[in-house]
């Protein structure tokens, strides 16, 4: 049967129909959707892990157990699971394990966009790559397949663009029969201790799998020639095959789906056959790198940008400019149609609950040591109360190093709870451990919001929609040594400051948990109720405008003897926080409560 699929619905029904049992992640775009589409599928178990780390681990011990696993991940998760990666490439398993790991070239929800094809050379790692929803789903299979017959993990890296767009893929709709009796687990200590003696051992087989499956590359189908018009040859990979052959229909193609090792002999053939060789290839020069080391002539990255994604506009446009092209080529630029939409800088939410904490920070002059999720768009004005982010978890031990540095200000820590979770915990426990006076803010919304409402430890559910444990933040703090722990509604503004006052007096440890559900979750959104401007009270200050809001903004009225805009509250955003009429000191904007009492009056 034929279904239309993204690259991430693909990857999923090709893992249920390969057999797949255990599966791991941590949400991150752009791979959430596979687990979210694996996990209600019958006879398998999925999950969110607390980090990539963990997922990596979950999978590989089933593997180790004889299921066949697969671990999902962003292509910066990979960073945090790099130490189970290695190790796993030294292992070996039992059964296939398929890594899948989704880079992210443009960084469309990223800090950065590494070429995660230097971590498959790095841990001696076969890396497989679709070029669109057909092979995302095939490839499934086939490095599960490899997995097994190599006795490696095998990385299946997706782009931004495979993961998202969508194709026809034809689905099979069958799984291989489940088994019925649980296997004894295969004890092995020489294979799956990695102490030194044993470490020693294996990295000789681990360089002789490598070369194997060099040899295997040469004959892998999905690595293939299309040969045409000889003067111009291009080896590709990925989405950029696409463009490839959208822009250069007629040309000499190399594609490859096995990017690591490469087909030496297969790219050699490949080289003597065309006139001029160029790499098509998205962020870096990965395979050019691999073709220049066989000691064959090539161009690239002279060619086409190492940053950002390619398309075919962009490929065109290089490829006139190298020469490769005739002017002529160039195609009109089809502009969609936009009408009139206004613009909207990325930034919080109506109703986020973060809006009101790091009002209070910016407030107070707090430098605030950020982390990855919602509240990293504080940064932006006119809240302007973020003031670092590099990763996930990396806010608390910021905070913590600027604590021990030394410096005028007060530095504190604002993280979300799905993040606190992930990496958070060991940084907050150094905190403790270590002893800076570091005030940490979990800014606790009961979700993974960014990525989509995601489950995680703090939420009693998991991702099959399971009842589970409910870990409480203060309890974790006060177990960790940390005695100065408050929990306050993030909307009420004056409880939140009175916590940060608290803290930022006191020279120890501390920790305030500024919890209220993120504002699109389905039982928030029933509590909805636009706020309004009393035109009359107001006089046009500016203060509502200063928390970000989108649903505050200016009205075509003036006041008469400031001559600056009076406020309104756009009824079809505003969710009826409050932040607003809080911030308000002439009392302008109306309260929940004043609404009511007017609507009981008018009746």
């Amino acid at each position: 049967m034929k279904r239309f699929l993204s690259g991430n619905e693909a990857v999923a029904w090709g893992a249920w129909e390969s057999g797949v049992h255990v599966a791991a992640a941590y949400p991150g775009t752009p791979s959430t959707e596979i687990l979210e589409t694996f996990a209600p599928m019958p006879d398998v178990y999925a999950e969110w892990s607390p980090n990539e780390k963990v997922a990596l681990d979950v999978a590989v011990g089933a593997a180790y157990a004889g299921s066949r696993a697969m671990a999902v991940m962003k292509h910066v998760g990979l960073n945090v699971a790099a130490d189970s990666f290695f190790y796993a490439s030294m292992t070996g398993l039992e059964a296939g394990l398929v890594i899948v790991n989704a880079d992210d070239p443009f960084m469309h929800s990223s800090q950065n966009e590494q070429d995660n094809r230097r971590y498959a050379k790095f841990a001696r790692i076969p890396c497989l790559e679709p070029s669109d929803s057909q092979e995302a789903h095939d490839l499934v299979g086939v490095a599960l397949d490899i997995s097994e017959q190599f006795d490696t993990p095998v990385m299946l890296r997706l782009t931004t663009r495979i993961s998202h767009s969508s194709s026809l893929v034809e689905l099979q709709g069958v799984r291989p029969p489940a088994r019925t009796e649980k296997p004894p687990y295969r004890i092995d200590t020489t294979k799956y201790v990695m102490v030194p003696g044993n470490a020693r051992r294996r990295h000789p087989v681990i360089e002789e799998r490598v070369t194997k499956l060099a040899q295997f590359a040469e004959t892998f189908p999905y690595n293939r020639m299309e040969l045409k018009d000889r003067a111009l040859g291009i080896v590709s990979n990925g989405v950029a095959y696409q463009y490839a052959r959208e822009v250069f229909p007629e040309a000499s193609m190399l594609k490859l789906g096995m990017t690591y090792p490469v087909p030496a002999k297969m790219l050699r053939e490949f080289a003597s056959q065309v006139e001029r060789l160029i790499v098509i290839e998205e962020l870096d020069p990965f395979l050019e790198e691999e073709i220049r080391l066989l000691g064959i002539a090539v161009e690239g990255k002279s060619i086409f940008p190492i940053c950002g994604e390619l398309d075919q506009q962009v490929v065109r446009e290089c490829a006139i400019k190298a020469g490769l092209l005739p002017p002529s080529a160039r195609v009109p630029v089809v502009t969609p149609e936009k009408g009139p939409l206004p613009s909207r800088p990325p930034i919080l939410c109506p109703g986020c609950p973060h809006r009101g904490t790091l009002y209070v920070a910016k407030k107070l002059g707090l430098v605030v040591n950020g982390d990855i999720g919602c509240y990293t768009l504080a940064f932006q004005p006119p809240l302007g109360a973020l003031h670092t982010c590099g990763c996930m978890g990396a806010s608390i031990g910021v905070a913590h190093g600027v604590a021990k540095a030394g410096i005028a200000q007060r530095n504190i820590a604002a993280l979300g709870d799905s993040t606190f979770f992930h990496t958070g915990m060991p940084a907050l426990l150094n905190v403790a451990y270590n002893r800076s006076n570091v005030t940490t803010i979990i800014l606790d919304n009961r979700t993974t919001a960014m990525t989509g409402h995601q489950q995680h430890p703090g939420t009693g559910r998991t991702l099959q929609g399971r009842e589970t444990v409910q870990v409480e933040f203060e309890a974790l703090a006060h177990a960790m040594g940390i005695q100065r722990v408050h929990t306050v509604d993030a909307y009420d503004l004056k409880a939140v400051e009175a916590a940060l006052k608290d803290c930022l007096e006191a020279d120890e440890p501390a920790l305030i948990v500024a919890r209220r559900e993120c504002a699109l979750m389905p039982e928030a959104r029933k509590q909805w109720m636009p706020l309004q401007v009393n035109a009359e009270r107001c006089n046009g200050c500016g203060l509502c405008f200063r928390i970000g809001c989108p649903a505050v903004v200016k009205s075509g009225e003036l006041d008469a003897k400031t001559g600056r805009p009076k406020a309104r509250i756009d009824p079809l955003l505003c969710t009826g926080c409050e932040i607003c009429a809080q911030v308000c000191t002439r009392r302008a904007i109306l309260f929940r409560h004043q609404l009511i009492e007017n609507k009981e009056q008018q009746q």
